[in-house]
């Protein structure tokens, strides 16, 4: 197995689970980690034995494949076509990027060099959701109906230490959560043809309440509370909430409805969680999880996958394609609310392949 070499980009709270879990993977080779910041390199470095170098090295260090793009939002275009323009692949933390058309052009870029893109999340390929997805494959729902993707909380000043990020540009709950629920049902339903959404920001400031901030008030930007529909290509028609204005809920993360059976699809930004299935007619039944990865945080495999892929000539599953079709999706949301009109979406996108096997001795199922 030959190993692809990695350069870090961003060293945040993020970084440390990907560290981790790269770990697991031995055709992930991490040859340095860079950072605007480089005391934050070099205590990140130092907790996972890892070179720390400039941003300036790193761009240009000819042992490394692919950038792994850690930073904030906003700079995920930037460091993305940095990447692209040293010749490198580049894997992003999700989103994409904070708008559309900023994206597009990162894919475009990297098209036309022939390189490729990748973005979390990877969650989907964690052995609950790719469970799910068998159960989908195999018809058991019958046709699809429709379902529903909801995740509201207070926000996210209750626990991080640096929460501002959230309010701003790029933030807000759609842009920070949405990804893993709409990429799952991707996953599941396939491409998302038509949204219609209303998105309100009913408070201008938020308190943080995290230890080393207590009691520092900050501005909000950008819309905290999004709900909508999402008419996919297929004809499902999914209801959906992303909110940081919510105390708490008893809705599940995702609910799957077809003619013959619903699918109960735990937390997407998790590898694993219980899937459950009431047939028509039945009572619920646990389903158990026969897929990999489904007993840990394996951020990381999305990466594993795309340095797989490079070696094997063939497509990788969280691809950039996929990321650009979701944040389409996820702007189209304002885009409706604003304009009061159902938005089509216009970015062609096919289902990623399940993931059957474990790739951590080298060896992945297509």
């Amino acid at each position: 197995m030959r190993k692809v070499g990695i350069g870090i980009v961003g060293l945040g709270n993020i970084s440390a689970a990907y560290l981790k879990a790269a770990a697991g993977f031995p055709v992930l080779d991490i040859r340095a980690v860079a950072d605007l910041n480089p005391a934050a390199a070099q205590a990140r470095a130092a907790e996972f034995d890892v070179k720390a170098v400039s941003m300036d090295a790193l761009f240009v260090d000819p042992e490394i494949e692919i950038i792994l793009n850690l930073t904030i939002p906003k700079a995920h275009v930037d460091v993305g076509m940095r990447a692209i323009e040293a010749g490198k692949h580049v894997y992003s933390e999700k989103p994409l990027g904070i708008v559309f058309a900023e994206g597009k052009k990162l894919i475009d870029a990297a098209r036309g060099r022939n390189l490729r893109v990748g973005s979390a999340p990877d969650t989907f390929l964690g052995g609950a959701h790719q469970t799910a997805r068998r159960i989908v494959d195999e018809g058991e729902l019958g046709q699809a109906i429709g379902g529903t993707a909801y995740f509201m909380c207070p926000g996210h000043e209750r626990w991080h230490p640096n929460p501002a990020f959230y309010y701003e540009a790029g933030g807000g709950p759609m842009l920070d959560m949405g990804p893993y629920y709409i990429t799952d049902l991707v996953n599941l339903l396939g491409p998302v043809a038509r949204v219609s959404g209303i998105a309100t920001m009913l408070r201008n400031t938020r308190t943080i309440t995290s230890r080393d901030r207590n009691g520092e008030i900050i501005p909000v930007h950008v819309p905290t509370h999004v709900s909508g529909t999402l008419v996919f290509a297929n004809g499902a028609v999914v209801q959906i909430s992303m909110s940081f204005d919510v105390a708490g809920h008893k809705h599940v993360p995702l609910e799957i409805y077809g003619t013959e059976a619903t699918l109960i699809v735990p937390d997407p930004n998790n590898f694993g969680g219980q899937v459950e299935l009431l047939k028509k007619g039945g009572e619920w039944a646990n389903v158990e999880t026969d897929q990999p990865y489904a007993d840990g945080n394996y951020r990381s495999i999305g990466l594993a996958d795309m340095a797989h892929a490079i070696a094997e000539g063939r497509p990788h599953r969280a691809n950039g394609d996929l990321a650009l079709h979701v944040l389409e999706v996820m702007e189209a949301f304002e885009t409706s609310s604003r304009s009061g009109q159902v938005v089509e979406i216009t970015t062609p996108v096919t289902r990623p392949a399940p993931l059957a096997t474990s790739i951590v001795d080298g060896k992945l199922g297509r």
